[in-house]
């Protein structure tokens, strides 16, 4: 039987990634997104293994009829990836744009859980799983990520509640918290600065959006008694920050 993978936030980096290794791998995938040009070039790639679905993960209401208007052959979700997610630019949060972190908080806690909730139904009666694409931002704060960050914290904590929740349904349900991977991320919090992006990886050979995919396979195609609760995963050349001091 074919199974088929739901992922959010299709459109680049970790979701087209994604999508291209579980097709690869004999699944179906319904992809969503913003970009309908980006669906589009990734439909004709992906062949009719892949259905586009424009959505934007801040239109609430609108992640319901998305659910609803699933055709048949597309219905049946074995697996949930939640991938889609927003950063605002780097502010000290005293000097942040306030619109900006409310629309990630929406698009990173809000949709994601309206999304999983309407899903949850057809999960539940074929035994299959969600991973949430959470970020070491979720455990160690840096400067700029106050919001960013505990929207990540959220989703970790979101995590291992739900599979307390699912306790006795089958459904397996896990967090994956990568550190720095070159993607499109930080130009698109950035609002376009490529040049920021390609100084923030420069000489660290940062994590690939295929690295973490492959991850994410991995643990969707593990054995259905095993659950991987958080995955937390870093480039080699990335540790851990020591503490900042102010000096008068």
């Amino acid at each position: 039987m074919t199974k088929t993978a739901f992922i959010s936030g299709v459109t680049a980096g970790i979701g087209a990634a994604s999508a291209r290794i579980f097709i690869k791998d004999g699944w179906q995938v319904v992809g969503t997104g913003r970009r309908q040009d980006r669906l589009d070039a990734l439909a004709d790639e992906l062949g009719d293994a892949f259905l586009p679905v424009t959505s934007d993960m801040r239109d609430l209401e609108d992640l319901g009829r998305v659910v609803r208007q699933l055709p048949e052959r597309f219905a049946g979700i074995d697996l949930l990836i939640n991938n889609a997610g927003l950063a605002a630019p780097m502010d000290d949060f005293q000097d942040a744009d306030i619109d900006k972190q409310l629309n990630s908080m929406t698009t990173n806690m809000d949709g994601l859980v309206v999304l999983t909730r309407h899903l949850l139904p057809t999960l539940i009666e074929r035994k299959g799983a969600i991973i949430n694409l959470s970020s070491v931002a979720a455990s160690y704060p840096y400067r700029g990520g106050a919001v960013y960050g505990a929207t990540k914290a959220f989703l970790k904590q979101f995590s291992l509640s739900l599979r307390s929740d699912l306790s006795g349904t089958g459904v397996r349900v896990t967090s994956i918290e990568p550190g720095m991977a070159e993607t499109e991320f930080t130009i698109v919090r950035t609002e376009g600065d490529k040049a920021a992006s390609e100084k923030l990886y420069s000489g660290i050979n940062p994590m690939t959006a295929e690295d973490i995919a492959n991850s994410i396979h991995w643990v969707a195609t593990l054995p259905p008694h095993l659950n991987i609760n958080r995955l937390e995963l870093m480039p080699t050349s990335q540790s851990f920050a020591g503490f900042a001091v102010h000096r008068d």
